[in-house]
């Protein structure tokens, strides 16, 4: 349905990404929250793809050699932030036992929390009279950003008591956000068959960033994972998660601060086509040694 609605009205996708950021993400984040529940799992993995992929931005733009390969924030984003709510949890689901459903459902906060965080302070349009770091600024940025503000709803709930009665009806709106936001990604894609453009035609800047998100974030998980000493199926929820093709939410951000729609929707359509053969790599890799 988004991919003929792009076809024919190209501005749909620009004009429904903003409230979908500023209302809609937040019901989100607070739906995952209160439905799953919190617990010391949960939370370590969250920290861990949170800090990983927090590490590896800041190794990308510190290093000339791979800010040089990836010099822009979209493709960094596109590289690290997988989708991990609409393909990795039905995936883990699916080949994992329940027991680790935390870790997986503490994966995606940990990359959905990140990915709101930062993502719209990254990509959002600079002041050119106003270079310097403004630390104000920042926690103004952080403060207001969509999964903040879910997190404090969550914690205002959890005040009241209120968590287990609004939880059971948020999670409705929630699934609504996640089916509106598929449909934005298909008017991305129906624009770009407007443009002619050719969808695997891919600058070097694109092609590491599948390279980064499909490859490259799996085995850097697989390395923490051993180091935290995480069992066969705890590795396998999160090395999956890390695996996942680029988030919708590259192309809701680059949809909402119109910056890189192109370049976000050609890593989206080809790391999820490509990850239709890369995950059962991983997973058939994960479990050679037994």
């Amino acid at each position: 349905m988004g991919f003929f609605i792009g076809k024919r009205k190209p501005k749909f996708s620009e004009s429904i990404a903003i409230p979908l950021i500023k209302y809609g993400i937040p019901l989100s984040v607070m739906g995952l929250l209160l439905k799953e529940g919190i617990d010391l799992d949960l939370i370590k993995t969250a920290l861990i793809a949170f800090l990983s992929i927090g590490f590896l931005m800041t190794l990308i733009n510190f290093l000339p050699i791979l800010k040089s390969k990836l010099p822009n924030y979209s493709l960094q984003l596109a590289g690290l932030i997988g989708n991990t709510s609409f393909l990795g949890i039905p995936i883990a689901i699916a080949l994992l036992p329940t027991k680790t459903i935390n870790f997986t459902i503490g994966f995606d906060l940990g990359t959905t929390l990140f990915a709101w965080i930062f993502g719209p302070f990254f990509l959002r349009p600079k002041k050119p009279h106003n270079d310097n770091f403004n630390p104000k600024q920042l926690f103004n940025v952080l403060l207001n950003s969509p999964a903040s503000k879910g997190i404090i709803g969550v914690l205002i709930l959890y005040i009241l008591k209120l968590e287990t009665v609004i939880g059971n009806y948020l999670w409705i709106p929630a699934r609504i956000v996640l089916m509106i936001a598929i449909v934005i990604v298909g008017t991305r894609l129906g624009i770009i068959t407007n443009k002619k453009t050719k969808i695997f035609t891919l600058n070097e800047g694109i092609k590491y960033s599948i390279l980064l998100k499909l490859v490259f974030l799996p085995i850097i998980i697989f390395i923490v994972s051993v180091i935290f000493n995480f069992d066969l199926y705890q590795t396998s929820a999160v090395v999956l998660q890390a695996g996942t093709p680029t988030a919708i939410s590259t192309i809701l951000m680059a949809e909402a601060y119109k910056k890189n729609q192109e370049i976000a929707a050609k890593i989206l359509f080809t790391t999820t086509l490509f990850s239709i053969f890369t995950i059962p790599t991983i997973t058939f890799l994960i479990n050679l040694p037994n």
